[in-house]
C-alpha cells in the first residue's frame, strides 16, 4: 500500500548536523535580545484590537415571513438569530464537508488499487449524506423563513476552519491516508456542531426540526465510526510493510 512515511532526503532537524547544531546554539547564547520581556506586549496588542474591532458579520434582519419564528421564539424566550445563524454555521460545514469527500474521491481514484479495505461504494454514500445534510439545512432555513445563502457570523466562521482541511485534501503530495485524517478531523467537528444545533433547535421550541437533525446526526455518527475504522485499519498496515521493508 502507499505510505507517508517514507525515507527521504529530510535534514529539517538538529540532529542531522550536530556540528551545525553546535553553532546555532552557540549563535543562539551570544545573540542579544531585541528587547527585554515576554510576549505579554503582543497580548496587549492583541487584547486592544479584540477590544476595539466589529464583529465578524451579522443576522439578516428578521422579516414579515419569519412571524412564526419570532412567535416561537418570544414563547420560549429565546433569540431567533442565533437559532439561523447555529442553521447556517451548519449548512456551510455541510458544504464543505461534501467538498472534502468530492477531493477524498479523487484521492481514491489516484490509489484504489492500494486501498483494498476502502470502498468506493461506502466513501460514495458519505458524500452523498454530506449533500444531502446541506439540503436539510437549506430547507429547514427557507421553513423559516431565513435566506440559506446569507454568510452568518458562524457560517464566516466554520468557512475559515475549513480552509486548512480542504488544503490537506487537495494537495497533490498528500496520500489517500493523510487526506483521510483530515476528514476524521472534519467528522469529529461535524458530530459536536450536529449536537449542538440539536441542543439549540429543542431550546428554541422547534422539536420537529429538532428530530430531523438527529437522524442526521446518527448517519453523522456513523461516518465517524467508519472514518476512524480506515484510520486505524490503513496505519496498522502501513506499520507492518513499514517493518518488513
Amino acid at each position: 500500500m502507499e505510505s507517508s512515511t517514507t525515507i527521504g532526503t529530510n535534514r529539517t532537524g538538529v540532529h542531522s548536523s550536530p556540528r551545525d547544531a553546535k553553532k546555532l546554539l552557540e549563535a543562539a547564547e551570544e545573540t542579544v535580545p531585541t528587547s527585554d520581556g515576554d510576549a505579554s506586549a503582543l497580548a496587549l496588542v492583541r487584547l486592544a484590537y479584540a477590544e476595539e474591532a466589529d464583529p465578524i458579520g451579522s443576522v439578516p434582519p428578521l422579516t414579515k415571513a419569519q412571524s412564526a419564528l419570532k412567535k416561537t421564539a418570544a414563547e420560549s424566550g429565546t433569540r431567533a438569530e442565533v437559532l439561523i445563524d447555529k442553521l447556517a454555521q451548519r449548512l456551510a460545514f455541510e458544504r464543505s464537508g461534501t467538498r472534502l469527500y468530492d477531493a477524498l474521491l479523487v484521492k481514491h481514484a489516484a490509489s484504489a488499487e492500494q486501498l483494498p479495505n476502502v470502498s468506493l461504494e461506502t466513501l460514495q454514500q458519505l458524500r452523498a449524506e454530506e449533500a444531502q445534510h446541506f439540503l436539510l439545512l437549506s430547507e429547514a432555513l427557507e421553513s423559516l423563513g431565513a435566506d440559506p445563502t446569507a454568510q452568518t457570523p458562524g457560517a464566516d466562521v466554520v468557512g475559515v476552519e475549513g480552509m486548512g482541511l480542504i488544503q490537506v485534501v487537495c494537495d497533490p503530495r498528500t496520500t489517500f491516508t493523510q487526506a483521510l485524517d483530515a476528514i476524521l478531523v472534519a467528522e469529529l467537528t461535524d458530530n459536536d456542531g450536529w449536537q449542538t444545533l440539536i441542543g439549540v433547535a429543542k431550546v428554541a421550541g422547534q422539536d420537529d426540526l429538532a428530530d430531523r437533525f438527529s437522524a442526521a446526526l446518527e448517519e453523522e455518527e456513523n461516518h465517524l465510526a467508519q472514518v476512524r475504522t480506515w484510520m486505524s485499519e490503513l496505519t496498522t498496515a502501513e506499520l507492518k510493510v513499514n517493518a518488513t521493508s
